[in-house]
């Protein structure tokens, strides 16, 4: 776990002192405020200058977790040292899974991040990484900051070539010294079964399923079904029979590129995937190399949703929208503890001090950077402002300038990327800004349902619910994104209402504009708003009316704009 003047929670093999044995949390802490460093690479790929996003901030480190899992009593004993230490963000990327997690007043990282904003203290977790499934988002208690992941304009790629001369691009990392002028044969999963190994096993390389002297010598084809067993194995079970290299089909045909080290691998989509299969099929002695990775710079388009990244909305609320926003998580740059026997790229080369890695793990010190760069100009901003300066500036549209997309090619929704991807020099001066206080993560508590008995133990207040409590009430908490879970297309209209301080100019007027999916109204209310030296703060009412909206969720935005300010809400509404 690393904080902010800084914190990083991350799994690690627990060795008797607070060492980064895995070097999971060495990586995410160096994200978000790791040194600038010149020539910093992977062994070759990714070469440049490498820093994180606020490099002058401190960085303090925590270890949560040993081989063991995470204790919810040690995060939340870290946390609370976070807090005492004096840290101002506190970033976490771990999780459990989605169907496992508590309810907010169980989960060790939702009381322990409720108690650092209660003192002040930024919390950004990780979403998760149990994409691309719906209601798999963790981490989604609305003080923490929760975050997606997406690629980069980079990839690494490593090629495919055929004995009949084809040849075909898959995405991998792998540092194999194997050149176009060697071939070897090329076999397919099933055709070199162990005895009594059931096709659908062997297909996929499930471990004890090969034929290891069917194996040997040559570049096996295997399918990447059977979730629970993971590339890393698939690697194992084709590098224990001594294959000469894997290609791995995905079928869902986007992933983040595996690490292989020196043994070949690479990864390709289904298309590509059945014309391998074809030529195989169709030649008595088919043949193939795979060469080493190659860096593939300015990748179009960028970014897109990462395939593994969590999506929403929330299993224990749809009322707060979540993921609330997405940063860089694919192939990421970042240090690493060195170690004294390293899997790199060649025997005899020195252990390296950085990696690439994937997972929402990554993307959530980018945002946590980015909040310290925020903090760093804005000292005296609350943590909901800052996070509010992020969400309302993010982007939605890759480099292409089109609309963001996802790993499938569709357009991305706010269950999958939040609001956008970060943009953390528009966050500097949003204009306008969400406030979200205590009060209100109280009045959540007590709309999800939470005793007021526990409400009052866990924050140390004699706060008293509302007379009315319900789950539909979370959408009016002053939230930077609107969510509602259930908008009835027979009753009218639903109101919901936000306030916004002014942290631009003092005398401004704002202008609303709605971006509404077909069949379903928004108005706004006033559609005005104007701010003076002696009002910092102003209150507005969103109508939503679903009699014409398609059923299920409807997503859009509404943004204020004023001289060069743009101050965008984006809303998720579920029509029934």
């Amino acid at each position: 776990m690393h904080a902010s003047n800084g914190n990083n929670t991350t799994q690690m093999r627990v060795d008797k002192s607070p060492r980064d044995t895995v070097g999971h949390g060495t990586h995410t802490a160096s994200i978000a405020a790791g040194a600038i460093v010149a020539n910093a690479s992977y062994h070759g790929l990714a070469q440049g200058t490498a820093r994180g996003g606020s490099p002058f901030f401190r960085i303090a480190a925590y270890k949560v977790c040993s081989e063991d899992g995470c204790p919810g009593s040690t995060i939340l004993k870290a946390i609370d040292d976070a807090v005492k230490d004096g840290v101002d963000i506190i970033s976490i990327s771990i999780g459990t899974s989605a169907f496992l997690q508590s309810d907010f007043l169980k989960d060790p990282i939702a009381i322990g991040a409720f108690h650092a904003e209660q003192m002040g203290v930024m919390v950004v977790c990780s979403g998760g990484n149990e994409g691309p499934d719906p209601f798999t988002v963790t981490n989604a208690a609305p003080w923490i900051f929760t975050v997606a992941a997406s690629n980069i304009d980079r990839g690494f790629h490593s090629k495919v070539l055929l004995g009949n001369g084809r040849i075909f691009q898959g995405s991998a990392i792998n540092f194999s010294n194997l050149t176009r002028t060697e071939t070897y044969p090329l076999a397919y999963g099933k055709d070199i079964a162990a005895k009594y190994s059931p096709i659908p096993e062997a297909r996929s390389c499930y471990p004890g399923s090969l034929d290891p002297e069917k194996v040997k010598g040559k570049i096996i084809v295997c399918f990447d079904s059977f979730p629970v067993v993971s590339r890393t194995i698939k690697k194992l079970v084709a590098e224990d029979a001594k294959a000469k290299g894997l290609i791995l089909i995905n079928e869902n045909d986007e992933s983040a590129p595996f690490d292989s080290g020196p043994f070949p691998f690479t990864e390709v989509g289904t298309t590509i995937g059945y014309k391998i299969l074809k030529y195989i099929n169709s030649n008595k002695n088919p043949s193939a190399i795979i060469l080493p990775t190659v860096e593939i710079p300015r990748i179009k388009p960028a970014p897109v949703v990462a395939y593994f990244s969590s999506r929403g909305p929330s299993v224990l609320t749809e009322n707060i929208l979540k993921p609330d926003i997405m940063a860089p998580g694919v192939a990421i740059l970042g240090a690493v503890t060195p170690k004294d026997e390293e899997e790199g790229a060649s025997n005899g080369e020195k252990p390296g001090g950085y990696a690439l890695e994937s997972g929402t793990s990554m993307a959530c010190p980018h945002v946590t950077g980015a909040s310290a760069l925020v903090k760093s100009v804005h000292p005296k901003w609350t943590s909901s402002m800052i996070r509010s300066a992020l969400m309302t500036t993010a982007t939605v549209y890759d480099n292409m300038r089109k609309p963001m997309t996802n790993s499938s090619a569709s357009f991305a929704t706010p269950h999958e990327m939040g609001v956008g991807e970060i943009s953390p020099v528009k966050a500097l001066n949003p204009g306008l800004v969400f406030e979200t206080t205590t009060e209100d993560y109280l009045r959540f508590l007590c709309y999800n349902g939470s005793p007021e008995k526990t409400i009052r133990s866990m924050s140390k207040t004699k706060f008293k619910c509302p007379t009315k409590s319900s789950d539909d009430l979370i959408s009016n908490i002053n939230y930077p994104s609107i969510s509602i879970s259930k908008l009835e297309k027979s009753k009218g209209f639903l109101t919901i209402k936000r306030s916004v301080t002014n942290v631009g100019h003092p005398n401004v007027t704002y202008t609303s504009t709605v971006q509404a999916p077909m069949g379903m109204k928004v108005k706004v209310l006033p559609k005005k708003i104007t701010f003076l030296e002696n009002v910092k703060r102003v209150s507005f009412k969103v109508l939503f009316g679903g009699s014409e909206a398609s059923s299920g969720y409807n997503f859009g935005s509404i943004t204020w704009s004023a001289a060069q300010y743009s101050v965008r809400t984006v809303f998720a509404v579920n029509v029934e």
